[in-house]
């Protein structure tokens, strides 16, 4: 028996050493940009969004805004308080959607990251990442532009910025240790979890779960991603196994748009400031564009 064990964790180190060799720079260069924009461009985007305010074409506006979502570096928690502050100062609902929605599934330090699946998949991710932003932006001004406040902030201030040390190299090392802190054991995690995937789950049975062009696939995919998601880049080793094992891409755009929109820590921040009528319909959106898009994208492909 302890042969067995002994043999079984020679594997599994084995695995998680050859994952942590490919994925390792892509995860230290995405930290480094991340750090990099939220120090030095944070609020430049942010001005932006702000900038926009009550004037202009309203889809033009939305399409801006999911751009803006897409490449600010803050997390859920922070991108509602700043969301608040542009609310209170004249942006559109539609706006803020579309902001507010893209920016959950994407920012600069995940781009990064997801460099490591390949090129495709990248240009999948940040393409249906941006339309599911202009998409929720749409769905707000067609169908809710009638109600005087889609969103509740009343609860919520502009977040204390963290960024503040008056040395530009300190402030930049502070904020990429808050970086590693925030991503390290999740980064490692998400390794470890790929390695025991490859040991123990066979081919057969993630083409049979994610693979082909049929709509079964890109529905689990959905699923998973759902109670499965807990960090952006502690999910790359597991799609980038998946995607070797036969995964579809549809089932990882699936999974990709469904993780960081259902996440618990996000799915907390969201209810608060939409009330259950409006969060029960965010997830049904959420749910419906990516089994749409990623059964759009194995026709594509």
């Amino acid at each position: 028996m302890a042969e067995i064990i002994a043999r079984e964790f020679t594997y599994i180190g084995y695995y998680f050493l050859v994952q942590l060799r490919q994925i390792f720079l892509y995860w230290v260069l995405g930290m480094v940009i991340g750090s990099i924009v939220s120090v030095f461009f944070k609020d430049k985007i942010h001005g932006l969004m702000r900038n926009m305010k009550g004037n202009g074409s309203s889809f033009i506006g939305i399409v801006a805004a999911s751009f803006l979502g897409v490449l600010s570096p803050l997390c859920m928690y922070g991108t509602i308080p700043i969301a608040a502050s542009f609310s209170k100062g004249g942006v559109k609902d539609e706006w803020l959607a579309s902001f507010m929605m893209s920016s959950i599934l994407l920012n600069p330090q995940l781009i990064v990251y997801s460099m490591a699946l390949g090129l495709k998949v990248l240009l999948i991710r940040i393409t249906t990442c941006f339309l599911c932003g202009i998409a929720a932006g749409v769905i707000i001004k067609l169908f809710f532009g009638k109600e005087k406040h889609f969103f509740e902030f009343k609860s919520f201030d502009e977040p204390k910025n963290r960024d503040t040390d008056p040395n530009l190299l300190i402030r930049f090392l502070k904020n990429l240790w808050r970086n590693l802190k925030a991503t390290g054991l999740y980064f490692l995690i998400g390794i470890l979890l790929s390695a025991i995937f490859q040991r123990y789950v066979p081919k057969e049975a993630v083409t049979f779960m994610f693979g082909g062009n049929e709509a079964w696939g890109v529905l689990m995919a959905s699923t998973v991603g759902v109670p499965l998601y807990v960090c952006g880049g502690g999910t790359i080793p597991i799609l980038q196994q998946w995607l070797t094992n036969g995964m579809s891409l549809g089932s990882a755009a699936a999974f990709m748009i469904t993780g960081p929109a259902t996440k618990i820590t996000n799915l907390g921040a969201l209810k608060v400031v939409m009330g259950i009528k409006h969060f029960l319909l965010y997830w049904a959106y959420v749910i419906l564009f990516s089994c749409i898009t990623g059964i759009l994208i194995n026709l594509i492909f």
